[in-house]
């Protein structure tokens, strides 16, 4: 049977490329970001992995679209089993260089949208008692950086406010699930889209990813989604650890580097566009990745083998009759 996902931030970057994978892995999605191309070219992609789509251009800071659109996608597609909140917004520049109604726009886009599309699953899920939802994080929701107070923040508020509904969830005895990917550096088309005040080009801090990378480790979670949250990358597992364990270190490691480490030498066009306030993929599809394709990983060993450990775990747990059934298969690259 044809299960239904909802992908949040569907038209490029990580959501894009978790659209697809969905589709590839037998969903049929709803596709909800502002950006109409965008959509259009995502539910081209997942009828084409052959999925059912349906495009909805809405605002996830508006709470009333997003639960509007959970019903729209429920009547044309069926009862939502993943709701994957991904999208987001950014502003590239110190803290005090941040106008206030920037930096609330980054927060309702960024944080409040994931309450929306939270609020939104649980309401359809919980009286079914089935249902996952997957936050895709960052390393940031542990460990702020310089030039992005404002992503970090939200992030940071993300993960408090999953593991409080989390809990609650335990608390009931519920069967819906709720885990969170931290992801690392991915290249998507952000670095061209956030708005800067930078002096430079954006650029995400190498070791950098592809977002199908990001995908599958998302489609992992939903589809098993027991942990509470899954780390991807070893830059990002490394981060959270050291940040903690010395966190002071970090501080002073990011002051001297954070600010160079995320911008290229190529300086930025003062009549650089942005996304914050309006979609930069209405009339044209940027698709799933940014400008760093020369650099940007397509596999991440520890996640491959993190995995695998993961499955491994779950087939001991049924028993060694499993274990014989369906042996361990660790990458070899």
């Amino acid at each position: 049977m044809t299960k239904t996902a909802v992908v949040t931030g569907a038209s490029a970057g990580v959501g894009r490329a978790t659209a697809r994978a969905l589709a590839d892995a037998g969903y049929d999605v709803g596709l909800i970001a502002r950006g109409r191309a965008g959509l259009e070219a995502a539910a081209k992609e997942v009828e084409a992995a052959g999925g059912k789509a349906l495009v909805i251009p809405i605002d996830v800071a508006d709470a009333a679209a997003v639960d509007a659109a959970a019903t729209q996608v429920e009547s044309a597609l069926g009862p939502i089993d993943v709701w994957v909140n991904c999208a987001f917004s950014s502003v590239f520049a110190e803290f005090t260089d941040i106008d206030m109604d920037e930096f609330r726009r980054v927060t309702e886009v960024t944080y409040l949208g994931y309450v929306h599309g939270t609020r939104a699953a649980l309401d359809r899920m919980l009286p079914r008692d089935a249902g996952v939802v997957v936050q895709v994080g960052s390393a940031l929701a542990y460990r702020g950086i310089p030039l992005q107070s404002a992503y970090c923040g939200a992030k940071h508020a993300i993960q408090g406010f999953n593991e409080s509904v989390r809990c609650e969830l335990l608390h009931r005895s519920s069967h819906v699930r709720l885990t969170m990917v931290q992801l690392p550096a991915v290249n998507t088309p952000q670095f061209s889209w956030v708005l800067s005040r930078l002096p430079h080009h954006p650029q995400p801090v190498p070791p950098v990813f592809q977002p199908e990378v990001a995908a599958r480790a998302i489609v992992h979670a939903a589809t098993h989604p027991g942990r509470r949250e899954y780390w991807v990358g070893g830059s990002a597992a490394a981060t959270i650890m050291a940040n903690a364990v010395v966190p002071g270190l970090l501080d002073r490691y990011l002051a001297r580097t954070g600010f160079k480490s995320q911008q290229t030498d190529q300086p930025i066009d003062p009549d650089w566009p942005a996304n914050l306030w309006s979609p930069l993929d209405d009339d044209a599809d940027a698709g799933a990745h940014g400008a760093f394709d020369d650099q940007a990983k397509g596999r991440s060993l520890q996640w491959e083998v993190a995995s695998a450990i993961g499955r491994a775990a779950a087939v001991l747990a049924r028993g060694p009759l499993a274990v014989l059934a369906r042996p361990l298969r660790v990458p070899t690259a």
